[in-house]
């Protein structure tokens, strides 16, 4: 067994890990090793469907160090005129750059991928490499740092839950784009069943139309229908100020004034900052998904939309749902879009005893909520004080859970501010999505500065009605 040595070992080198591990070099001396199971860093962006890109601008995505993206606005397609949404080789090509040039060029990092770690052993931690079998006793002078709780199943490594039977064709949404492959042999299929309600299906029913696949020959099966989030109210150029903090005002306005959780969405939905894609019907889903208009408009064109629930078996014949049966014409194609980009855990302490577990601090930037973290370890000593600055946000599974993840994402955002360092470093962090928006206006600019009171105006008051929403939303 081999022996090595650091101050802190991460888990996973994927956005958290190398979000956490370059602040932590950054702001410290301190040595560090990073375990993944990949062979490249960046996490599941190494196994994401190639069509895929981020939700909102790449402007606060990946490691506070280095920019991802030029910082220029999509000149055509359904994200026109906003801030670019790197897709998925990007990110992988940047996160290769950010170690190699950025962690392993500080001659203060190891990097040891396609290795498995094995758990904690006494004094640090062990692992061992999945292509040679040999395992290594890591000692850790300082902390173990857990950059796993977030990690996603994505659809290429994910299993189905459901009975495939003889002959039926199930594809994850990565496939797609080698359908040509079978256009060469007469077999490409003609009617394609997109299975799953979340963001994943999303995109594959709008990359299916965008490629040219007739709207009447895509089925979406959809358990649930979702509330998502107005992309052009994450923008946080200068040219969106109105849009982005004057959308925040608004915001904060319908929590303050709804009196129900539906009330509250109808509110979140008339002043812009959601969208839903069949206007008839009340989402029961929200987990954070983003899309702009354009994109809701493209999937309001898929008619065929089976709601029995999810899939429990496919033969040759159709599907099983949980609520009926849906006959399918032969040779279908299904696309399994089942696998949950959010893993429901129950939240713990980030900073305990000689370990680290990275959560969401900011719904929904994990990457700030990384870099948060490795500052406040850094620079900070008592760990209670540390957990009450680093107080984990639930993830909504449901519309209901959502004025929570508001009133921790708040509560949290008070506790930053009460401290001038903490402060300064937010706003001059690139992941933070609004301080140096927010920051930055002329004290002379009257237009500006109403938004920015009539912000601070709603928020007081939408904390005050927080504890109602939340109160209903249990019931």
């Amino acid at each position: 067994m081999r022996r090595a040595d650091t101050d802190y070992l991460i888990i996973g080198a994927g956005a958290t890990g190398l979000a956490f591990a370059d602040t932590l070099i950054a702001e410290t001396d301190a040595h560090v090793t990073l375990v993944d199971r990949h062979g490249k860093p960046g996490g599941h962006w190494n196994d994401a469907y190639p069509f895929v890109t981020l939700h909102q601008p790449s402007a606060f995505y990946g490691v506070a160090s280095m920019e991802l993206g030029s910082g220029l606005k999509d000149p055509v397609g359904l994200n026109r005129g906003m801030a670019e949404l790197a897709n998925g080789p990007e990110v992988s090509g940047y996160f290769d750059r950010v170690m190699n040039h950025r962690l392993l060029a500080s001659g203060r990092v190891s990097y040891h991928p396609l290795s498995n770690y094995l758990g904690d052993a006494e004094g640090g931690g062990e692992f061992e490499s999945l292509l040679s079998g040999e395992r290594t006793r890591v000692t850790v002078r300082r902390k173990i740092v857990d950059a796993t709780f977030f990690s996603p199943d994505v659809p290429s490594t994910h299993k189905p839950t459901f009975a495939v039977g003889e002959g039926v064709k199930v594809v994850p949404p990565n496939a797609l784009p080698g359908l040509w492959q079978r256009a060469q042999g007469g077999s490409m299929p003609r009617r394609f069943v997109v299975l799953g309600a979340g963001k994943t299906a999303m995109d594959t029913c709008i990359w299916l139309l965008q490629a040219g696949a007739p709207a009447d020959a895509i089925t979406w099966v959809m358990p649930r229908d979702s509330w998502v989030v107005n992309r052009l109210s994450t923008q946080n150029g200068p040219e969106f100020f109105n849009e982005a903090v004057g959308g925040q005002a608004d915001q904060m306005q319908a929590i303050a004034e709804a009196r129900s959780i539906d009330d509250l969405y109808l509110r979140l939905e008339a002043c812009g900052a959601m969208l839903r894609i069949d206007r008839e019907r009340m989402p029961t889903m929200f987990h954070l998904a983003t899309l702009s208009e354009a994109e809701v408009e493209v999937l309001r064109r898929v008619e065929d939309v089976v709601r029995l629930g999810r899939v429990t078996a496919i033969d040759a014949d159709g599907m099983q749902l949980e609520q009926g049966r849906v006959a399918v014409e032969p040779g279908a194609l299904f696309i399994d879009c089942t696998a949950s980009a959010v893993r429901f855990k129950p939240m713990a302490p980030v900073f305990q005893p000689g370990r680290i577990v990275v959560q969401l601090l900011r719904a929904p930037l994990i990457s700030f909520s990384a870099a948060l973290t490795a500052h406040v370890e850094a620079h900070f000593d008592d760990d209670a004080h540390k957990n009450l600055l680093c107080t984990p946000v639930p993830f909504p599974r449901n519309p209901a859970e959502y004025p929570r993840t508001v009133a921790v994402n708040m509560s949290n955002q008070l506790r930053w501010g009460q401290d001038a360092a903490l402060r300064q470093w937010i706003r001059q962090c690139r992941l933070d999505a609004f301080g140096r928006l927010t920051s930055g206006v002329d004290k002379a600019d009257a237009e500006k500065q109403a938004i920015l009171a009539r912000l601070k105006t709603q928020a007081q008051a939408a904390a005050a009605n927080l504890p109602r929403l939340m109160a209903a939303g249990l019931s």
